[in-house]
């Protein structure tokens, strides 16, 4: 891979622990925040004269979009760019005194703990319209906004060397694939929980979820720390079939053409989310609306989707009209599953310890 793709996987990456921590934290020490900010959505309009707007974000098309919003509209934007996991430990260490105002990142389940909390601002979602996609994933009460999905896990595999790869997730357990699956620890691989929260919630429940893993782990499954690991055990032939973010495996498919990339049924939506602080001052919160609406309009989308081309911008847009890069196929034909970030979320800190405990040792 080359050191943009490496980077820009590992960019996707999330350290769940400290999100799970975030989340227990930030349940426990937030509770009673005062909602006054949390229920002032509305107008966009600014109110007063402009101050920097800081936004906390993973996304690797991240530095585009902030300076073309700043060149758009004059608001003065500081970026402050670091992967998921740090990026929620430094929100749940600024509680008392949010230092930011927009938090940009993948996934959902976070989120949706830091809305029980009182830490986001509710009642707001930009006016542009969303496709069912991304209706699926808007919560509620509009306490977090949806910017776009990719899926996980896609299954990648080189199909000069596996051209009959599986086609269900129960084929995985069979002899024919025994040592040859390999995946990421959700507790390690942010983008790793909602797959593994997604089997879960498929299959039935968790009893039935972690019977699918400990199968998995009998026919001799590989367990690895990131993308960048397990797409390189894929590449050198220390497994057949790898199970990661659909943004990572197309990515790899670009870079070398045998790469292929296919969506078992079913995968699970994982939104990129954008969420305000709701104990920022007015001002702040206004250019965050403002923000959220640049990111979703036609020139906002157009910068994700070309900000990081071998990375986070091989994402499916979910506003109307707006077609993903040509290397991706319909959203249509990738048979997705939506799960509830607020069932899931508050589970992640538990799952990940079965998972790391019972199956990736």
């Amino acid at each position: 891979m080359s050191l943009r793709t490496m980077v820009g996987a590992h960019r996707r990456l999330v350290g769940s622990a400290a999100a799970a921590g975030l989340v227990m934290a930030a349940v426990s020490a937030c509770g009673g925040a005062s909602q006054a900010a949390s229920s002032a959505g509305g107008s966009a309009a600014a109110t007063g004269a402009p101050v920097p707007l800081v936004v906390y974000s993973a996304q690797g098309y991240d530095k585009a979009v902030t300076d073309a919003f700043q060149k758009a509209t004059g608001i003065p934007t500081k970026l402050v760019d670091d992967s998921t996991g740090p990026l929620l430990a430094r929100v749940q260490a600024e509680r008392a005194n949010p230092q930011w105002g927009v938090l940009w990142v993948d996934g959902d389940e976070a989120f949706a703990s830091m809305d029980k909390a009182g830490m986001l601002l509710t009642g707001y979602e930009p006016s542009a319209q969303l496709n069912a996609a991304g209706q699926a994933v808007v919560p509620q009460d509009k306490s977090y906004i949806p910017t776009g999905l990719t899926v996980t896990a896609a299954l990648v595999y080189d199909a000069s060397k596996t051209p009959n790869p599986p086609t269900s997730w129960q084929e995985l357990l069979s002899p024919a694939w025994k040592g040859a699956i390999g995946m990421n620890n959700p507790a390690v691989s942010g983008p790793t929980y909602p797959f593994v929260a997604g089997m879960f919630n498929q299959l039935g429940g968790d009893s039935q979820g972690q019977s699918f893993y400990s199968s998995l782990k009998g026919n001799g499954l590989h367990v690895f720390q990131t993308n960048d690991d397990t797409l390189h055990a894929l590449q050198t032939g220390q497994i057949k079939v790898g199970l990661i973010q659909s943004s990572a495996g197309v990515a790899a498919g670009i870079k070398d053409k045998n790469i292929k990339t296919a969506y078992l049924p079913k995968v699970t939506s994982l939104p990129s989310v954008m969420g305000i602080d709701a104990k920022a001052p007015a001002q702040v919160q206004a250019e965050a609306k403002r923000f959220a609406e640049f990111v979703l309009s036609t020139q906002g989308q157009q910068v994700m989707l070309t900000g990081d081309r071998h990375g986070d911008s091989l994402f499916w847009p979910i506003v109307q009209g707006v077609n993903p890069d040509p290397e991706l196929p319909a959203l249509a034909s990738v048979p997705t599953q939506a799960i509830d970030p607020y069932v899931w979320g508050p589970k992640e800190g538990t799952i990940n310890t079965w998972f790391t405990n019972t199956i990736a040792h």
